[in-house]
C-alpha cells in the first residue's frame, strides 16, 4: 500500500486537535502529518495545513488539523522550545497505524525526507507551558463542577415541586372524603357524648333519687335502643326502596335540597316502636306514666303516619290540611291532659297540676290542661320544622330526651328511663339519617318525638326543662310565626309583599342561604343542644 506525507503551512487554519486524549483521532493507515510552528517558542500554536506532496508518483490531500502543546509525557519527545529561522525547513510527522500491533495512541515520528534542527530545552520554558497547562486543566473542571451544581439544583427544584403536589394531592383526597364522611363522625361524636353523660348520670343516680337503683340504669335502654334501631335501619331501609317510598320535597326550600328525591321517608316506623318497647321492657308494664306517655307517642305518630301516607298517594308534600293536623294533635293533647286529671300518677308532691320552678313551685289548676295542649302542638311542629337538613331533628330529639331524662329522674325515675330509651332509638336512627342521609323519619317521626317530650314534660310538670332543653324547636317554630306575622304586617304598611324577616323560614333555610353548609349547621345545633341539654337537666334538679 503506498504511503503518504503531508507538509505544513502557514497560510491556512483549521480545527484544534488534542493529541493527549485516546482516540481522538481518526487517520487511515500509514498516514502522515507534518507540524511546524508558527513562530519561535510557540509550541502551543502549533497548526497543521494541508499541501499536495508528491510520493510515488501519486498526488493526495488530506485533512489536517492544529494541536496544542506537548510535552515529554504525552509523547516522550523533548520540548520544542527552539526553532530555526526557516520555518517552513523543519517539521514533525504525525503517522497513525490501524494494524494490529497498534494500541490506539498518536505519536509523533520525524519525517525521513526533512532534518530537523537541534533544539534545546530551557527549564524557565517548560515550567512556564506546564503551569499554563495547569491553569486550563482548572477552568474545565470548574465548569463541569458549576454545570453539575446547577443540573442538582434543577432536579431538588423538580424534586420538591413534584412532592409538593404529590403531597397537596393527597390532602385533597382525605378531605374530600372526611368531607364525604363527616356525617359519620359527627354521629359518632354524638353518641360518645351521650353515653359518657349517662355514665355520669349513673353513677351519681343515687345522691339524685336517694334510692338504690340497678347499676346503668340509663345506659342500659340508651345502647340497647341504639343498637336495634340501628339494625333495623339496615333491613328496612332496602325494602322502602324496593317499594319506592320516596320522599317528597317542599317546593319553597332551597334549590339544593331537590337532590334529595331518591330517599326513602317513614323512617319513623325504624325507631318509634324499638324505643317505646324498650321502655316498657326496662321500666315495667305496670308503670302508668310509661304508659302514659308511649300512648301520646303512638297517637302523634299516627298522625304523622297519615299524612306522610296522603302525600306519598297524592304526591303533594302537603297532603293533610295544616288545619287538620293542627285540630288532630289539639285533640291528642287535650286527651291526655285530661287523662293525667283521671288517674293517680306518683308525685314528690303529693298533688297535681303543679309546674317545678328554680324559685318554686307554681299550681296552674285547669290552666294546666291549656299548657299541656299547646306543649304538644308547639313541640309537634318545632320537631317537624327541624326535620329538613340529614341529622337535625334526631339529634337535636336525642340530647333534648337526655336533657330531659336528668330533670326527670327525681320525680319519676320510669319516664327517666323512657326518655334515655327514645333517646338511644334516635341516635340508632341518626346512623342512616346522617349527611348523605339514606331515610328521612317523615311526619310519623318527628310528631311522634314531639309528642314524647311534650308527655314526658306534661307528666311531671318540668315544662320549663322542657323549653330549654328544646331550644331548637322553640326558635324554629318562632322563625316561622315571626316571618308570618312580619309578612302580613309590611305587606299591609310597605305595600311590599316581598319584604320579609328571613329570606326562607324556618331558620336553618336562611342558613342555607346564607351560604353555611349543611354538615356545619348541624354540628353547630348539637354544640347549642349539648348546652341547653346539659342546662335543662341541671335546672329540672334544683327545680325538684
Amino acid at each position: 500500500m503506498p504511503s503518504h506525507s503531508r507538509i505544513l503551512n502557514h497560510r491556512h487554519r483549521s480545527l484544534p486537535l488534542h493529541l493527549s486524549r485516546r482516540k481522538r483521532l481518526s487517520l487511515p493507515p500509514t498516514t502522515s502529518l507534518v507540524y511546524s510552528p508558527r513562530s519561535r517558542f510557540d509550541c502551543a500554536s502549533l497548526e497543521l495545513h494541508p499541501l499536495i506532496i508528491p510520493h510515488n508518483e501519486c498526488c493526495v490531500l488530506r485533512n489536517v488539523a492544529p494541536t496544542k502543546a506537548f510535552d515529554d509525557d504525552s509523547f516522550d519527545i523533548p520540548m520544542l522550545d527552539d526553532w530555526n529561522a526557516d520555518d517552513s525547513s523543519s517539521a514533525y510527522k504525525l503517522s497513525s497505524s490501524d494494524g494490529e500491533d497498534s494500541d490506539g495512541e498518536i505519536f509523533l515520528t520525524p519525517v525521513n525526507d526533512l532534518d530537523l534542527p537541534s533544539v534545546s530545552a530551557s527549564n524557565n520554558d517548560a515550567l512556564t507551558v506546564a503551569a499554563h497547562r495547569f491553569a486550563n486543566l482548572g477552568r474545565g473542571r470548574k465548569k463541569s463542577r458549576q454545570l453539575k451544581v446547577h443540573f442538582s439544583i434543577v432536579d431538588n427544584l423538580m424534586l420538591d415541586s413534584l412532592s409538593c403536589h404529590l403531597l397537596l394531592k393527597s390532602l385533597h383526597i382525605v378531605l374530600s372524603f372526611l368531607w364525604t364522611k363527616l356525617g359519620i363522625f359527627i354521629t359518632l361524636g354524638l353518641i360518645i357524648v351521650l353515653t359518657l353523660l349517662l355514665l355520669y348520670v349513673d353513677w351519681c343516680a343515687w345522691r339524685i333519687v336517694r334510692l338504690p337503683l340497678s347499676p346503668f340504669y340509663l345506659t342500659r335502654p340508651f345502647l340497647i335502643s341504639a343498637i336495634l334501631a340501628s339494625f333495623a335501619g339496615y333491613v328496612c331501609v332496602p325494602i322502602f326502596r324496593h317499594f319506592k317510598i320516596i320522599h317528597v320535597i317542599k317546593k319553597q326550600g332551597p334549590a339544593r335540597h331537590h337532590m334529595k328525591k331518591t330517599a326513602p321517608t317513614l323512617g319513623g316506623l325504624l325507631f318509634i316502636p324499638i324505643g317505646v318497647v324498650v321502655a316498657h321492657v326496662f321500666a315495667g308494664s305496670s308503670s302508668i306514666e310509661v304508659s302514659g306517655a308511649a300512648g301520646a307517642t303512638i297517637a302523634f305518630a299516627a298522625v304523622g303516619l297519615l299524612s306522610d301516607i296522603l302525600s306519598l298517594t297524592k304526591n303533594h308534600w302537603r297532603a293533610l290540611p295544616a288545619l287538620t293536623e293542627v285540630l288532630l294533635e289539639v285533640a291528642v293533647g287535650t286527651w291526655f291532659s285530661f287523662w293525667l286529671d283521671i288517674t293517680s300518677i306518683s308525685s314528690p308532691y303529693g298533688m297535681k297540676m303543679l309546674v317545678p320552678l328554680p324559685l318554686g313551685i307554681v299550681y296552674l289548676g285547669r290552666c294546666y290542661q291549656l299548657l299541656t295542649s299547646f306543649c304538644f302542638v308547639s313541640m309537634g311542629h318545632g320537631v317537624k320544622l327541624a326535620d329538613a337538613l340529614d341529622g337535625l331533628a334526631g339529634g337535636i330529639a336525642a340530647l333534648a330526651f337526655t336533657g330531659m331524662s336528668i330533670a326527670v329522674l327525681p320525680i319519676c325515675s320510669d319516664l327517666a328511663i323512657f326518655g334515655a330509651s327514645m333517646a338511644g332509638s334516635c341516635v340508632g336512627f341518626l346512623l342512616h339519617n346522617r349527611y348523605k342521609a339514606s331515610v328521612f323519619m317523615g311526619n310519623i317521626g318527628s310528631l311522634a318525638l314531639g309528642g314524647a317530650l311534650a308527655a314526658m314534660a306534661a307528666c311531671t310538670g318540668m315544662f320549663f326543662p322542657l323549653l330549654i332543653s328544646s331550644g331548637i324547636f322553640i326558635v324554629e317554630s318562632l322563625s316561622v310565626i315571626i316571618q308570618v306575622l312580619y309578612f302580613k304586617m309590611t305587606k299591609g304598611f310597605q305595600g311590599a309583599w316581598w319584604w320579609r324577616f328571613l329570606r326562607i323560614p324556618p331558620f336553618h333555610y336562611g342558613l342555607q342561604l346564607r351560604g353555611f353548609r349543611e354538615p356545619n349547621i348541624v354540628l353547630g345545633a348539637y354544640i347549642i343542644s349539648s348546652v341547653l341539654a346539659l342546662l335543662g337537666g341541671y335546672v329540672g334538679l334544683v327545680s325538684a
